[in-house]
């Protein structure tokens, strides 16, 4: 019995694609773009001599790029999630690094396995496209759950602003001042955006909007209100706050409860594929008699499909709105 060495393989290539995709981007970007520094993107580009106006327009670049590229036929698939988490990369850069990576993960192959080339190309264009939109994915879901979090600490930054006498565009630039991005940077927009004369309810709806966050469009309907038909803005901020905290931690007692059903939905569909590979390394020899009967391809069809249906009907019981 010989155990193959080449899913090892195939797993390294893999994971050096994401490495080298994130290596990449920190790179042509630098530390500030990292969600995990200090100080906040914006800030740190008007610290390196641009100036408002110009910092300004990059970022809304940034920002509205890929919304602008949904109309792709195969882009569209990660417009939204590149959108959400603010990829830098403009969607023809995003394009020419899967065409990259694929031909890297190619090469790796053909030095790495003895598989034939058409394998080894549909595997690399897999690993290209696939590194790269789990990449953006990761990076999407990290970037909105810490706008979550911070969102309430940042409207109660907001209220205490309100009420020691601060008009409401200088709270939203206090709060683009001291927070950590991504919140930072998504205020300092809006902020620079006041500055220049536009519609301060206007701008969080489309941030709302482009986000697709919930708290943010109750914020930029709160603000809006207000703005229309007057009232205590700081009152009104604070029991917001108080809303959000709730639902935040309503979400994550549901997502504490639907996650041993999350997992057992991913595992039930996982399992029988890790079997298959398992049982493929042990015994190379195993699936020969079966492989050639004229009902194994059908079947093995049938159960791809119902793995995958598993999959969908699992996450459509355990996603519950909050």
């Amino acid at each position: 019995m010989s155990l193959s060495a080449e899913p090892i393989i195939y797993g390294l290539i893999f994971i050096g694609v994401l490495v080298l995709v994130e290596g990449l981007y920190l790179t042509v970007f630098g530390r500030s773009i990292s969600l995990n520094n200090r100080v906040n993107r914006r800030l740190e580009m008007l610290d390196k001599g641009g100036n408002r106006e110009e910092v300004m327009e990059k970022l809304r670049k940034e920002m509205q790029q890929h919304i602008k590229a949904r109309k792709v036929p195969l882009y569209a698939i990660l417009s939204e999630k590149a959108q959400k988490a603010a990829i830098a990369f403009t969607p023809k850069q995003l394009v020419m690094l899967m065409v990259g990576v694929s031909i890297i993960a190619f090469i790796g192959l053909s030095v790495g396995t003895a598989t034939s080339v058409p394998v080894r190309a549909l595997v690399s264009v897999a690993m290209g496209v696939g590194g790269i939109y789990m990449w953006i994915n990761m990076k999407a879901n990290k970037r909105m759950g810490l706008l979550e979090e911070q969102l309430p600490d940042a409207i109660e930054l907001m209220v205490r602003s309100l009420r020691v006498g601060h008009p409401f565009a200088s709270a939203v630039s206090i709060v683009a001042n001291e927070v950590a991005d991504p919140l930072a940077t998504e205020f300092g927009m809006i902020a620079d955006e006041a500055a220049y004369g536009r519609d301060m309810g206007e701008a969080l709806t489309e941030m709302a909007e482009r986000l697709d966050m919930q708290d943010l469009r109750f914020l930029a309907v709160a603000v809006t209100i207000q703005q229309q038909s007057g009232g205590n803005l700081a009152e009104i901020l604070d029991g917001l706050a108080k809303v959000i905290r709730a639902r935040f931690r309503l979400f994550r007692r549901v997502k504490a409860i639907t996650a041993e059903a999350q997992w057992s939905g991913k595992f039930l569909s996982g399992f029988p594929l890790l079997a298959l590979v398992g049982i493929q390394l042990l015994d190379p020899n195993y699936y020969d008699s079966s492989i050639d009967h004229p009902w194994f391809i059908p079947a093995c069809l049938v159960v791809g499909a119902f793995l995958t249906v598993n999959l969908f009907v699992m996450r459509a019981l355990v996603n519950i709105k909050v």
